[in-house]
Formats: structure tokens, C-alpha cells, sequence
């Protein structure tokens, strides 16, 4: 008893130490209202100083959240960030529904599933989307493309050397910024040294010139139908990015999440159409833009069990361990709803999503080529891919933003090669698209 006693005074006077602390110095009390800090004893990693102002999308919310303070009854509409904005259709959100009711009963609740994704997700997948050119195995159910390209980046590590198409979805180049796989950025090019630049411009129809590349890419990132441009590669462009990829031993991770907008039979939308594809190629690709799911999160990587490092070892086994240890899986919630998303009625619903927003693209680019502009994308791809004429992508932002209250986004956030270009996105509602057309044509029309 007495023992008893004894230890709980003990804890008793420490848990006292630990709550009742004592009150602050008046020296540290000065300290601190003079701006002195406690700091950690930690080294920041230095590759976020190469990075360049903020991410693309939060620096258009910024200038969006600041105009809106100064103009608090604007009305904004935004083609900006690409977005959906249609609610997801019935049979697609029972999906969703059953997942979620299934876990509150004691024979349908699951906790932690396989890291990969639902077997039966996975198998609809590979039969679905891809024919069954690749197997169940090979797919790794995640919760979007973005996040998977930054876990492909651990993967690959520090000592790769990056390409990507000029201009591109900024997700590539900062994580490689961030990865270390770059030196610092070039203030005159705007480019970063280490990663290879592909020049996709309208005078190589938005296709790289592979044999001018700067030097041998490990990892080539390629967009198709590309963001920011809305163009597609054709079937003759990737066999011969295939066939480049296999003759300098590179391995091309291919972003296919805007594939379902591909009207065109004769464009492929996967990578793995392409022969030979299998044993240098990776692709991503997401439910996001399929059916509305940008909230709620669920995508898909594919790895072949062919492709190999230069040592002969797996990519698809590494990869299988970033996953196992980098990522718990999808939602218990959210897959079921990609398994409606691949049933009959599910697919209806998304080409019945995808016409809407295609219209929205078609409207678009009549509207900036009826005012003079040249533009690009918009028929197989949801974004609009405006030449300025050799005006400042941001200086047009702001422009728009303060007349016309319409968001866009500026083509130089892309990298140095969206310069001089502005993107407009179909994903808005068809009403808001409609105003934003007659609102452009008062801001951008050109003096005859």
C-alpha cells in the first residue's frame, strides 16, 4: 500500500512538472515580442529554394481571392483551373452510395484493403480500358494521377535525367526540382538545368523533335491529349516516341487522364496501343475528368511486368513497394464507384459528361478564332490553347480578370514554352461558358 502510494505521488509531481510549467522569463517574453524565434536544428532541403514562386493553380487562387477582396460583388467565372463542375451522374454516384453503406454493416464493413486496389477493379480496368493488354496485376489503383507521379518521382529517385514536353503540366518539373534532380533555373531560358526540354510547339504541331533533344533523357513525360494544349498525338507520333524511348533505353511515364475526350478513332488513347509500348512505358491516368470524381479521388497507374531497370531488376516491383509503403489504398468508399464508372450504364453517363464539356470546348474556340485569335485543342482534349500574338500570357490573366471578371490561366505557368499563349477550360457549366464567350468578345476582340 504504502509502495502504492509512494508511485502515485511520484507521477502525480511529474505530471504537475509537465502541466504546470513555469511562466514564461521576462527575458524570453522580450525575446519573443522582439521577433526572436526557437528554430529546429533541421536543414531545410535545399531544392525548394530552385522552385519559383508557388504552384500554378493556389497563385491563380491567390490573384482570384485578391481581386475578389477589392471587388466583392463581381461575379467571377472561372476557365481556369480544370475543374469539373457537373454532378455526378446516378448510376455513378449509387456506386459510391453502396460503398459507404456497406460499412455500416457488420457483414459488408472492411477496414485496411490491398494497396493495389480491389482485385475486381483492377481486372474491370485492365478489361475496360485497355482490352486486356495488360493484366489485373499490372494496375495500381490509387487516389489520382498527380499523386502517383510524385510517388513514380521516389521511385525513380535523384540520379534520372527528366523530359518534358515545352510546355506542361508543372507537376513534372517541380517534383523533379524537388526529387534534386535539377540545378538551379536558367533567368534568361527559364528553364531548369538538368531536365530536357521538348519544344511542342504549332510548328512541329505540338510534337517534339526527338533527335534535337539537349542530351538522353532516363524518364520522358508526355501528355496526350496534352495540358495545357488540348492536342492529341497522333498514332505515328508515339510509335515513334516508343521507338525512341527502346533505342536510348528511357522509360516514358504517359498522362492519359484527358483520354476519354478522344473523339478521333484513329488517335490512340493509351500508350499501350503503341507495339512495344510494354517494355518501356508506364501510364497514368485517372477517374477525375471520366466522371466528375476530381473530389472525390480515384486513379490508376499501369507498370508492366516487362519493363526492367538497367540492371535487370523490376520497375513494376519497386514501384509495388512505394506503394506498400507510401500509400495504405484507395477508399473502401470510392472504389465501388469506379466499378459502376466501368459498367454499361456507367460509361453512358460519361460519354453523356464528356459531349457537355466538349461543347463547351467547341463554343470556346469559335468564339477566340471568330475574334481573330488562332487556337489549338478543344476537339479531342477539354482545354482551348489561345496564341496571343506575342502578347504576355499573365499581363492577358490580368487583363481578363479585372475587365471581363473571367479566370484563364496564363500559358506561362506551363513552362517557357506557354509563353504568348493563354488556356481556357471547358470545364465550367454551359450557361457560365455561354456569358464568358460574350464577355471575351468585348475584352479580347481585336481592333480591325
Amino acid at each position: 500500500m504504502r509502495q502504492t502510494l509512494l508511485l502515485a505521488l511520484a507521477l502525480l509531481a511529474t505530471s504537475s512538472h509537465a502541466f504546470l510549467a513555469p511562466l514564461p522569463t521576462a527575458t524570453a517574453t522580450r525575446a519573443r515580442s522582439a521577433g526572436v524565434m526557437h528554430m529546429s536544428g533541421v536543414e531545410r532541403n535545399p531544392n525548394f529554394d530552385k522552385l519559383v514562386g508557388g504552384y500554378l493553380f493556389p497563385e491563380i487562387g491567390r490573384r482570384r481571392t485578391a481581386f475578389l477582396e477589392a471587388n466583392p460583388t463581381a461575379k467571377i467565372i472561372s476557365l481556369g483551373i480544370g475543374d469539373t463542375t457537373q454532378p455526378i451522374p446516378p448510376h455513378i454516384l449509387s456506386g459510391l452510395v453502396q460503398g459507404a453503406a456497406r460499412l455500416g454493416t457488420p457483414e459488408g464493413y472492411s477496414g485496411y484493403g490491398d494497396e493495389k486496389g480491389a482485385g475486381m477493379l483492377r481486372e474491370k480496368i485492365a478489361a475496360k480500358l485497355y482490352g486486356n493488354r495488360i493484366t489485373a496485376d499490372e494496375v495500381f489503383v490509387s487516389d489520382g494521377a498527380k499523386c502517383d507521379i510524385g510517388r513514380l518521382q521516389m521511385m525513380f529517385g535523384q540520379n534520372v535525367v527528366t523530359a518534358v514536353q515545352d510546355p506542361s503540366y508543372p507537376v513534372y518539373v517541380d517534383t523533379a526540382v524537388i526529387m534534386g534532380q535539377t540545378g538551379g533555373i536558367d533567368e534568361e531560358s527559364r528553364q531548369f538545368d538538368g531536365i530536357v526540354y521538348m519544344p511542342c510547339t504549332p510548328s512541329n504541331d505540338f510534337f517534339p523533335d526527338l533527335t534535337k533533344l539537349s542530351k538522353r533523357p532516363d524518364v520522358i513525360y508526355f501528355c496526350s491529349p496534352n495540358n495545357p494544349t488540348g492536342v492529341s498525338a497522333t498514332r505515328a507520333q508515339l510509335e515513334s516516341l516508343v521507338a525512341y524511348a527502346r533505342a536510348q533505353g528511357s522509360i516514358i511515364v504517359f498522362d492519359a487522364a484527358y483520354a476519354p475526350f478522344i473523339r478521333d478513332p484513329a488517335l490512340p488513347k493509351s500508350i499501350f496501343e503503341i507495339e512495344g509500348a510494354l517494355e518501356c512505358a508506364i501510364e497514368v491516368n485517372s477517374f477525375s475528368k471520366y466522371a466528375g470524381f476530381t473530389g472525390v479521388r480515384l486513379g490508376w497507374t499501369v507498370v508492366p511486368k516487362q519493363l526492367k531497370f538497367k540492371d535487370g531488376s523490376s520497375v513494376h516491383s519497386d514501384f509495388n513497394r512505394i506503394m506498400g509503403t507510401a500509400f495504405n489504398g484507395a477508399s473502401n468508399v470510392v472504389q465501388p464507384g469506379g466499378l459502376a464508372i466501368l459498367d454499361d450504364e456507367g460509361m453512358a453517363e460519361i460519354q453523356t459528361l464528356i459531349n457537355y464539356y466538349l461543347a463547351n470546348a467547341a463554343k470556346l474556340r469559335q468564339t477566340v478564332e471568330a475574334m481573330g485569335y488562332k487556337a489549338y485543342g478543344g476537339d479531342n482534349g477539354p482545354y482551348v490553347y489561345v496564341d496571343l500574338g506575342g502578347k504576355s500570357s499573365w499581363d492577358m490573366f490580368s487583363e481578363i480578370l479585372e475587365k471581363a471578371q473571367i479566370v484563364t490561366t496564363p500559358g506561362a505557368g506551363f513552362g517557357p514554352g506557354g509563353e504568348g499563349f493563354l488556356r481556357l477550360s471547358a470545364f465550367a457549366s454551359k450557361e457560365n461558358v455561354e456569358e464568358a464567350c460574350e464577355r471575351l468578345q468585348k475584352v479580347m476582340a481585336k481592333s480591325q
